[in-house]
């Protein structure tokens, strides 16, 4: 089916000249209307061509708001064209019946340039309201975020928190308003306490939904043990939460520490699941990192997880931090990183010493312990969490 031709107003004196024009701009992919005055043009004309001769000066301004215009005269000497111009019409031409196909490019040019205004026109106004739209869902998201956020907090152990004279000191901070960092310490009863150090791949909702699950697991794992077997219990659990993540589909993984300690005998049964950092042991003036290894909990099935122990010292303090803490330390290569933090641990005294030895925000700077950086703060791109065991001194009962 043919285009339908778009109609061109001409605007002149009625005669010859005119029905010149009008002839002239018809052999294009043009229809033309002839008029003496704009308001007789039809509504659906696109563009108008007035000859300078039948429209006085003062009347240009309204002619170019009515819409589109060109001007076209036969002389180079008519001062008018300059001022039809500076009205706002869109271009002049000399002798348009000798410049006929000029005339036409210059139209179709014209009608083109305003199709594309009134199209970049609708796109700017759609992307407004798509704008709009957008803020609208994005605070919708960070209030939620905001409430799951605290919600994920109060999920954390109490602070301070000591159970059997052993003492835990913590400090999250999420790189968004959820974070993929957990921890917990509870008692059992008054001879074993049970604790897990948890990073989940990635950060934001998805990693803090498989906090919750992680949460409801272990609380539901700790009902059901019977205080037998400690040593055999932190490999158990890393095996049935492996076996849950890989169930639910979800594609997350997690690094995880979880351990049992005896305070009767001092000491600690634990498992571990691909941590990094490592556990570190400080004690006597000494730090080590505790031995073993495993496999992430979440990407293999059938994985088994080693049952590991060792005694605890008078005096110790056990150490873990999840992977956003390397962002933090100088070195260029991973083990220089790793030697840096066994260096601070061993130098610092508490939680609140390596936040400020690692030019974190300072505990007196008016936040909590948890969160002390605001959401998504450029300097933090990952989750970060330093958390502290430290107990057994020579004054407990």
């Amino acid at each position: 089916m043919a285009s339908p031709r778009v109609l061109i107003g001409v605007i002149d004196r009625p005669g010859s000249e005119r029905d010149a024009l009008a002839e002239t701009i018809a052999k294009g992919r043009f229809a033309v209307v002839c008029a003496e005055r704009p308001e007789h043009l039809p509504d659906e004309t696109a563009l108008i061509v007035a000859h300078a001769r039948a429209v006085p000066s003062q009347e240009w301004p309204g002619l170019a708001a009515h819409r589109p215009a060109m001007v076209v005269s036969d002389s180079r000497l008519d001062s008018n064209l300059l001022k039809a111009v500076d009205a706002g019409l869109v271009d002049y031409i000399v002798e348009p019946l000798r410049h006929g196909e000029i005339l036409r490019h210059m139209i179709s040019k014209v009608i083109e340039n305003r199709r594309l205004a009134d199209e970049h026109a609708r796109d700017r106004e759609r992307l407004a309201e798509l704008n709009e739209s957008l803020e609208t869902h994005l605070a919708m998201l960070r209030l939620d975020q905001q409430t799951g956020g605290q919600i994920q907090r109060r999920m954390l152990p109490p602070q301070p928190l000591t159970l059997s004279g052993v003492t835990l000191d913590y400090w999250l901070a999420p790189s968004l308003y959820l974070s993929g960092d957990f921890f917990d310490f509870q008692r059992y009863d008054d001879d074993y306490s049970v604790f897990y150090f948890a990073d989940v791949s990635g950060h934001g909702a998805s990693s803090a939904f498989v906090t919750v699950l992680l949460k409801y697991l272990c609380n539901r794992w700790l009902a059901e043990w019977d205080g037998k077997d400690p040593e055999r219990l932190p490999a158990r659990w890393l095996s049935d939460l492996n076996r849950e993540l890989l169930d639910t589909g979800i594609g997350k993984h997690a690094t995880l520490l979880v351990g049992v300690i005896d305070h009767e005998e001092g000491h600690l049964y634990y498992s571990l699941g691909a941590q990094l950092p490592m556990p570190l042991m400080v004690s006597g003036g000494e730090v080590r990192v505790l031995k073993g290894e495993g496999m992430p909990v979440g990407l293999f099935p059938g994985v088994e997880y080693p049952c590991l122990d060792c005694a605890l010292p008078q005096n110790f303090r056990l150490w873990m931090c999840s992977d956003g803490v390397l962002e933090c330390l100088p070195g260029e290569t991973l083990d220089i990183r790793l030697k840096e933090l066994e260096r601070l641990v061993l130098a610092c005294d508490s939680v609140a010493a390596l936040r400020e030895a690692l030019a974190l925000k300072n505990p007196t700077d008016g936040d909590d312990d948890t969160g002390g950086y605001s959401p998504g703060h450029d300097d933090l791109p990952d989750d970060l969490t330093i958390m502290t065991l430290s107990g057994f001194d020579d004054d407990k009962p």
